[in-house]
């Protein structure tokens, strides 16, 4: 089949993708042998992706994004977000979801991003989640309780928590009179819907870790 056939070409939405796959490979000084040794893939495959004739998908692109030091964002060609940004008290407005209530402390569109979240007692108490990054949190009023994997806590005003989103863990106020975050995570531009979020799994009981 020769290059000019139709069937032989890549669809136009890939032809974007590819050449910021390469580009940002390039950027991050790797070669196609290291950056697909790095994704658990073969060069010949990573070449594909490259080159538009095979579709990465979101994991994929996941993964790709934390070995060049990008965004998702970035890698599809979408537009970065200004590098500095002041968000100014009372300036973003409030957001629900499941039963919180978010405010953007940090700007949109980047690979870390920081809110502030009131968690209501009660409120998506029993979901677990489980998903690509990393989560720091902060609390700033209230109580809340935190389980990571099969350990409790129960943190207190001033107390701050920093674990892989890959951990099961579950989020709810303590008491209540509700608790109030800051909340930073490297999600790679999650919605807050797909942060708030999930279904319930379960989870086993545990009783040793709470303080």
């Amino acid at each position: 089949m020769s290059p000019a056939d139709p069937a032989a070409r890549p669809p136009e939405a890939l032809l974007g993708v590819a050449p910021q796959l390469r580009a940002l490979r390039h950027r991050a000084a790797l070669t196609l042998e290291a950056a697909a040794a790095s994704a658990g893939l073969s060069p010949a495959h990573l070449s594909r992706l490259e080159t538009g004739h095979r579709q990465p998908s979101l994991p994929m692109l996941l993964t790709l994004a934390r070995i060049y030091g990008t965004t998702v964002s970035e890698l599809l060609g979408e537009t970065p977000a200004e590098r500095q940004s002041v968000i100014r008290a009372g300036a973003s407005e409030p957001s629900a979801a499941g039963g919180w209530t978010y405010r953007q402390a940090g700007a949109p569109g980047r690979g870390m991003q920081a809110l502030r979240v009131d968690v209501p007692y009660g409120a998506q108490g029993d979901i677990v989640r489980v998903h690509p990054g990393e989560e720091w949190l902060y609390v700033l009023s209230g109580r809340l309780a935190l389980r990571l994997a099969d350990t409790s806590y129960t943190l207190e005003p001033g107390d701050s928590a920093q674990f892989d989103s890959a951990t099961p863990h579950r989020i709810a106020a303590a008491d209540r009179g509700g608790a109030e975050l800051l909340f930073v995570h490297t999600l790679l531009q999650s919605s807050v819907d797909a942060l708030c979020l999930g279904g319930a799994t379960t989870h086993p009981r545990t009783t040793g870790g709470t303080r």
